[in-house]
């Protein structure tokens, strides 16, 4: 039985029959598509695609003639004239779209372009992604003809001079295909969508909650707990599958779901199944195909071309930044379980962009890979090299053994005397332990972490663990302006957003549980 009853566009079916074939050559022939497409463009031009095109070893001469860049750089010699209006720039034609990202760090809004030729193939990749869930087992496959409620950012861009801008969720929303739409699947809908005051979009959708049967949730975690939460309140439930029976599918990406899991599982009345994406401001990356799989299968075939730059002190300095010219590998040079920066070249003009993630290929038959932190978001004052990832464990092993929930969590390195320490900042509704708390999570991360394990013998000298409310940081990131779909607080803390995040405690003499570990 077809998992769904729906007849896909030809255009679209065609490309999702695309054939099988090896990592290398599926991702030799990306990179030659977006060479031919992009060659008459002012990039192109300066780097010689033409020549790129015509050697026997394009990935190798691509590697050789075109520079790496990160944002700053690729902005401020190339992506600001598209932003001005000017054609044929990183990608043909003028740029309709900008994605607005500001990560979880930077206070400055980055200008993401994003083309037709680029919504196109996110919209592919999410069917590839459906239609892989004809493997599943065991779970409801009938819910994916329900109500799917897409969580994002708003559909009212704001109007450049030539373009529009805002979240990605709000592009993609905006142009969501007219057939899903005329289905009905689509949720909240065109009007709610447009909403921009996060706060009364979710009143919105809280009040027309009864109204919907969704089998699909898709969004941050946060914030569809947040909205979860205000419907059971809302209308006195003991779960959310009082009001939704058919909700067996949750789609997440852009933050490590298990700190969240014990406060989804409270708000359900029976299991649902987590799908991970990843899906970045930039492009449709990878997604999870397998039941119960840990890893995401690389969109090797779908218009984006990935290098890996081992994430190391050869390749990048204390702060993250990658050095002028690392060493980077193809798609079938890298090993399973090292960490690597990637970089991207795809169908919206981004070259040899370094997206700023960390990721670890765990299948390389399969092409599978995990997301394990972003390159400025780690801990290594004194070598312990702690990861977002070893962080998200910790915190998942910590919630399952003392049972509680702990959806919100951040790190700061900080000088101790003439040595350093981590102070951590725990988010959770549920009474704890303050002292067993992070006696706990310390243990945790000696276990995952061999170098943490010894440096904290040495120069790490102290833990200190502080306990707030949820509503703590949420009232912290509304007041940076960070309230929505595609907003996460930053699992670590440096520079002015630690200062800020300090300021704010003192102001707001926010009441906390406080203690430390030597």
């Amino acid at each position: 039985m077809a998992i769904i009853d729906l007849k896909l566009p030809k255009s679209i079916a065609r490309a999702l029959n695309l054939p099988i074939s090896n990592p290398r050559r599926q991702q030799l022939r990306v990179l030659k598509k977006l060479l031919r497409i992009a060659r008459f463009t002012q990039f192109g031009q300066a780097y010689k695609f033409d020549e790129i095109l015509m050697s026997r070893h394009s990935g190798k001469k691509f590697q050789q003639l075109v520079p790496t860049y990160n944002y700053n750089k690729l902005y401020d010699e190339w992506w600001h004239k598209a932003v001005d209006g000017t054609s044929d720039v990183c990608w043909p034609g003028v740029i309709k779209y900008f994605a607005l990202s500001s990560g979880t760090s930077d206070a400055t809004s980055k200008y993401i372009p994003i083309t037709k030729e680029l919504i196109r193939s996110n919209t592919i990749t999410s069917f590839k992604q459906l239609l892989s869930l004809a493997k599943y087992q065991d779970v409801p496959k009938s819910a994916i003809g329900k109500g799917w409620l897409l969580l994002g950012g708003s559909t009212q861009l704001q109007k450049g001079a030539t373009y529009y801008a805002g979240d990605l969720s709000g592009i993609q929303q905006k142009n969501i295909p007219f057939w899903f739409q005329g289905l009905g699947l689509y949720k909240p809908g065109k009007k709610i969508a447009r909403e921009k005051d996060w706060a009364k979009k979710l009143e919105e959708v809280v009040d027309n909650a009864p109204n919907w049967d969704i089998g699909f949730i898709v969004g941050v975690p946060a914030w569809l707990q947040l909205c979860m939460e205000k419907i059971i309140e809302r209308y006195h439930l003991n779960n959310i599958h009082e009001m939704w029976p058919n909700l067996a599918f949750y789609v997440h990406g852009g933050v490590a779901m298990e700190p969240y899991k014990k406060g989804f599982e409270k708000l359900l009345g029976k299991p649902i199944t987590y799908i991970e994406t990843y899906l970045a401001s930039e492009g449709f990356l990878a997604y999870q195909n397998r039941q119960d799989s840990t890893g995401m299968h690389l969109a090797l075939n779908d218009n984006i071309f990935f290098e890996f730059v081992p994430f190391d002190d050869n390749n990048f300095d204390g702060e993250g930044n990658m050095v002028e010219n690392p060493q980077v590998f193809m798609i079938h040079e890298i090993e399973e379980n090292k960490e690597y920066s990637i970089l991207i070249s795809t169908n919206a003009g981004a070259w040899r962009y370094a997206i700023g993630d960390t990721v670890k290929l765990i299948d390389k038959e399969r092409s599978e890979i995990i997301i394990t932190g972003r390159t400025k978001q780690f801990l290594s004052l004194v070598g312990e090299h702690l990861s977002v990832d070893n962080m998200n464990k910790a915190i998942e092993m910590v919630s399952e053994e003392l049972n509680i929930s702990i959806p919100e969590f951040t790190v700061a390195g900080v000088p101790h005397g003439l040595f350093f320490a981590h102070h951590w900042y725990v988010a959770t509704d549920d009474a704890v332990d303050k002292e067993l708390l992070r006696l706990r999570i310390d243990e945790k991360l000696k276990e995952l972490n061999d170098d943490y394990e010894v440096e904290r013998k040495h120069a790490l000298k102290e833990v200190m663990i502080t306990v707030l409310s949820e509503n703590t940081f949420m009232e912290f990131m509304r007041l940076k302006g960070k309230v929505g779909g595609q907003h996460k607080f930053p699992r670590v803390l440096k520079g002015k957003m630690l200062d800020d995040w300090q300021r704010f405690l003192k102001n707001n003499k926010v009441v906390a549980n406080y203690a430390s570990i030597h």
